[in-house]
């Protein structure tokens, strides 16, 4: 908790104490019952090594230095969403480039007459050449 949680946690304990005095005895029962009940349901405990807590300190008081490196965060999603997209969009022209390289073999080769004349007969090269374009 930073310290405006903690000045607000202390207002608010203040002001509850404030009229506890005046409060009847059932509703006091009723707080104190649910007390149990909430601290009965709390996690247990659990210490923090010493090498941590110096270490999350010095890392608290190093706040400075840290907030430098708060750009790199930014930035760690960033540039692989960036390089991600160049990637695909590299692939897809390359995939055009071949698409293209292919359709140009297939034309030069029917213009060239290099085809011969069963392949056009041929209803499944028909197919592919209107399939194609």
């Amino acid at each position: 908790m930073n310290t405006d949680d903690l000045n607000f946690a202390y207002k608010v304990r203040h002001a509850l104490n404030e009229r506890l005095d005046e409060l009847p005895a059932s509703t006091t029962d009723r707080l104190a019952q649910a007390r149990k009940m909430a601290l009965a349901r709390k996690k247990a405990h659990v210490e923090v090594p010493l090498a941590v807590r110096v270490l999350k300190t010095e890392l608290a008081s190093a706040g400075g230095f840290m907030s430098q490196f708060n750009w790199l965060g930014r930035w760690g999603m960033v540039v692989p969403a960036l390089a991600l997209v160049v990637g695909m969009v590299g692939i897809y022209q390359y995939e055009q480039q071949e698409r293209i390289a292919d359709l140009a073999e297939i034309d030069a080769a029917v213009l060239s007459d290099e085809l011969p004349l069963d392949a056009y007969l041929d209803h499944g090269f028909n197919a592919y050449l209107t399939q194609s374009e």
